[in-house]
């Protein structure tokens, strides 16, 4: 299974893909999308185009992004919440069903606790995908939310096939 990782922002946004075969992952790319243009609406756009060519370029069969917070500054929070629409829509577009996870799931799942540092992330994202070169630090958190993403989707399978087991 491709798993792609998202990672939004309205200036960076990032971006991860991982392959997932049982218990073994692999790094195929990642990258930050630059959002371009003088209004918010022009920005938006440039990142959904660039996100839209990923998929298109990746064919990922899964997708997960990492939910935002509420901070002090209001039309900031505001302004994230659309990248994050873009991050949610594109994937859908797809047909992609879109997991999402709180940044403190991210790095208890990826970095063992959930008030992980972003280096600590970065650094447990090259420990479990070894050999890969980050973007940056944005697009490592999308790796750690695809990597995120693979363990969680893999436990609830193992839970529904046990279910399954179960009742027959």
């Amino acid at each position: 299974m491709r798993v792609l990782g998202i990672d939004p922002g309205l200036r960076n946004l990032g971006w991860g893909l991982i392959d997932v075969n049982g218990s073994r992952l692999s790094h195929v790319a990642n990258g930050i999308c630059h959002s371009s243009g003088t209004d918010l609406a022009a920005r938006l756009l440039s990142l959904y185009d660039q996100l839209t060519d990923i998929l298109n370029r990746y064919a990922p069969e899964a997708a997960a992004v990492e939910q935002t917070f509420v901070n002090k500054d209001g039309a900031g929070t505001l302004k994230l919440g659309q990248a994050r629409g873009i991050a949610l829509l594109v994937p859908a577009q797809f047909g992609l069903a879109v997991g999402e996870y709180s940044p403190n799931t991210v790095k208890k799942t990826v970095v063992g606790v959930g008030h992980a540092a972003k280096e600590q992330v970065a650094h447990m994202v090259k420990v479990q995908l070894p050999g890969v070169e980050l973007a940056g630090p944005d697009a490592a958190d999308a790796l750690a939310v695809a990597i995120c993403h693979a363990h969680h989707a893999r436990s609830t399978s193992m839970l529904a096939d046990a279910v399954q087991r179960a009742s027959a």
